[in-house]
């Protein structure tokens, strides 16, 4: 069972230039081939599916983690394209003038004609996440391998798209992901050196550029989050501690297994209606439903 609360893993300012090509580059990030999407359900497909899981129980604790915490990424990738979409368009109840008119030079026109001016299960360039993209081998080498080169991979594409969009919001997004896919690239190939003695974090970083060449990611670090991985549970998924542990990889700072802070994160923000396009209702129905909800 997945526990939620109502808050964002950190804060995103505010966009200074809302724009839905950025917001069509950042959807990349979540249901692109290498995107959030594909991050969760592998790892939770795996976790599900899991046998033997008693005499590998670490391995099976590390993975349930680091798959709870990708509902977060997935949230705070939602709420960035949603962010970047506000303000895109006129906001108009009235058909006829034609308020969606803005959005017709927009590269993906899904944001505004399949949905309320928000975020989607979809790629950058509109393409829809699919389930050919979860790899569940059974054998957990193999799937820790393949989690470890999907990491890296997703990784390459944060760096590209952090590259592509200026805006505050994106880039502090784009950070925040940066620091915490790369605590996952490090946890699985500690996981891999456990099970196999092959020294993987040689091979790192994976691409070989430094977080810290971002400041919103080097923000982060100089805290220490990137030496944090996180028990999403208040009692269970204990064990895996027993694999990350020892040295960081880049750094050589003590690696940390700890509950995730109650404190954590910022509020949700509260995004304005969009009446153009109904959303969340007509404004007519929306003032008798406030009325009839006192």
């Amino acid at each position: 069972m997945i526990l939620r609360m109502d808050r964002l893993l950190v804060e995103l300012p505010a966009p200074k230039n809302p724009s839905p090509n950025d917001a069509a580059a950042i959807q990349e990030l979540l249901g692109g081939k290498y995107g959030e999407m594909s991050t969760l359900m592998n790892y939770t497909f795996q976790s599900f599916n899991m046998r033997g899981r008693k005499e590998i129980r670490p391995f099976y604790d590390l993975i349930a983690n680091i798959a709870t915490e990708e509902y977060g990424h997935i949230e705070l990738v939602s709420y960035a394209i949603n962010m970047l979409l506000t303000g895109t368009t006129k906001r108009d109840p009235d058909p006829v003038t034609a308020p969606l008119e803005p959005a017709k030079d927009a590269r993906n026109s899904y944001h505004f004609l399949a949905a309320g001016q928000a975020a989607l299960p979809m790629d950058s360039q509109g393409n829809w996440w699919n389930g050919s993209y979860v790899t569940c081998t059974g054998n957990l080498k193999a799937d820790l391998l393949f989690n470890f080169n999907l990491e890296c991979q997703a990784r390459a594409n944060k760096i590209r798209a952090y590259e592509t969009v200026k805006d505050p919001c994106a880039r502090a997004m784009v950070g925040y992901l940066l620091v915490r896919g790369g605590v996952h690239i490090v946890a699985y190939a500690k996981a891999l050196e456990k099970l196999t003695g092959v020294d993987v974090g040689k091979l790192l970083p994976i691409p070989d550029v430094s977080n810290k060449k971002f400041p919103e990611a080097k923000a982060h670090e100089d805290r220490g989050l990137h030496t944090k991985l996180y028990q999403f549970s208040p009692t269970d998924y204990t064990q895996a501690g027993k694999i990350w542990n020892g040295p960081h990889p880049e750094d050589g700072k003590a690696l940390q297994f700890e509950h995730l802070p109650k404190d954590v994160g910022a509020p949700v923000p509260d995004l304005e209606a969009e009446p153009q396009l109904n959303a969340p209702l007509d404004p007519d129905t929306m003032a008798d439903l406030l009325k009839r909800m006192k």
